[in-house]
């Protein structure tokens, strides 16, 4: 049986704009986020929804980023699936933090995932937080297959979330196909559509 679980990246924000580490912090879209969304709506390049289940984080970023693309749609928050926790770090820029001796410590040591900025996560414990949280979400959409195998339809889970999200989801599915994690992540209002077969995905497509 094949199925499709599409991961979207939330829309522009004043965070992306302005440069800041932001994760956990729950800010709006930007206008000009807003604006792109709705036009990359019209344009047809996201997976019809009519019979899909909807999926976002708790944040309003990606709850308004669901609403301009589909629509009022039901749909089941899952804070386990949320961007990385920058701590003390968050709503800040580079220039603000640039002489923070904790700071620095952490750029320096860009390959040790096990270092965390002040009250945030590491990036070990961002991906395993993920990592658990799309097995989740896997298990929910095995019973949307489950409600589907006699219907004239693929199950379709549609999630909207962040990019580190999506992120260390697929490097997690495709070890090694990219040279480090941040080259899998998506622009703003973009994704991946993955194709499950038998419960395993086979392949992602980007949109």
């Amino acid at each position: 049986m094949k199925s499709k679980i599409c991961l979207i990246r939330h829309g522009i924000t004043e965070g992306n704009k302005r440069k800041l580490y932001y994760g956990h912090s729950d800010i709006d879209l930007a206008p000009e986020g807003v604006e792109e969304l709705k036009a990359q709506a019209a344009s047809g390049m996201y997976p019809d929804g009519d019979s899909a289940d909807f999926y976002t984080t708790d944040l309003k970023r990606t709850q308004q980023t669901l609403k301009l693309i589909y629509g009022e749609r039901e749909f089941t928050p899952m804070a386990s699936l949320k961007e990385i926790n920058f701590g003390d770090f968050e709503m800040k820029t580079y220039q603000e933090l640039k002489d923070l001796e904790e700071y620095q410590e952490w750029l320096r040591n860009p390959k040790d995932d096990t270092l965390a900025p002040p009250n945030g996560e590491s990036l070990r414990e961002f991906y395993e937080r993920i990592v658990a949280g799309f097995e989740d979400l896997r298990s929910r959409h095995a019973l949307k297959e489950l409600k589907m195998r006699h219907k004239d339809d693929e199950a379709l889970s549609i999630v909207v979330c962040h990019g580190g999200t999506i992120s260390a989801v697929m490097q997690d599915i495709f070890p090694g196909e990219k040279d480090n994690f941040y080259q899998w992540i998506p622009d703003p209002g973009h994704g991946y559509i993955l194709t499950l077969e038998d419960g395993k995905v086979t392949a992602a497509d980007p949109f």
